[in-house]
């Protein structure tokens, strides 16, 4: 299993990945559309941001984004933030999720974070057990405004 920064061709993989979290979806299915074009470009050229994928072989198994944030706390360290964490529907109970963000984690580490934060919608119960099985701790509650 490889873990490396997303390119311009995993694109539909990793849409396909965030379309639905249940079933596997057919990444030649998933429409690329001008708005996902800019949005990967942006991360691509920002060094605070990448998208990674965790491949096998051809196949893209996994996925997160992680953004780096600076910040005056911790010291003036950087904190990474994980976003749009997803494993395959036919690949999941494997240990690959664990894996991902365990990678995840240590690529933070390596960069000089003081830590990792993410944020997992209040419904999905299961994930909630597996970021705690990691070692997240459940400290802050969030607030999101749609603009």
């Amino acid at each position: 299993m490889i873990l490396r920064p997303a390119t311009r061709a995993d694109l539909p993989a990793v849409l396909a990945l965030l379309a639905d979290e249940e079933r596997v979806v057919d990444p030649a299915s998933v429409p690329v559309t001008p708005a996902y074009e800019r949005a990967f470009a942006d991360i691509e050229a920002d060094p605070r941001n990448e998208v990674l994928v965790l491949a096998d072989g051809p196949l893209i198994v996994g996925c997160l984004q992680a953004t780096y944030i600076p910040g005056l706390g911790k010291g003036g360290a950087e904190r990474a933030l994980i976003e749009a964490v997803r494993i395959r529907a036919d690949r999941r109970g494997g240990g690959l999720g664990r894996e991902l963000m365990e990678r995840a984690v240590a690529r933070a580490r390596a960069r000089g974070c003081a830590l990792v934060q993410l944020t997992s919608n209040k419904e999905r119960t299961e994930a909630h057990r597996f970021y705690a099985s990691l070692g997240f701790a459940r400290s802050h509650d969030g607030f999101k405004l749609s603009l």
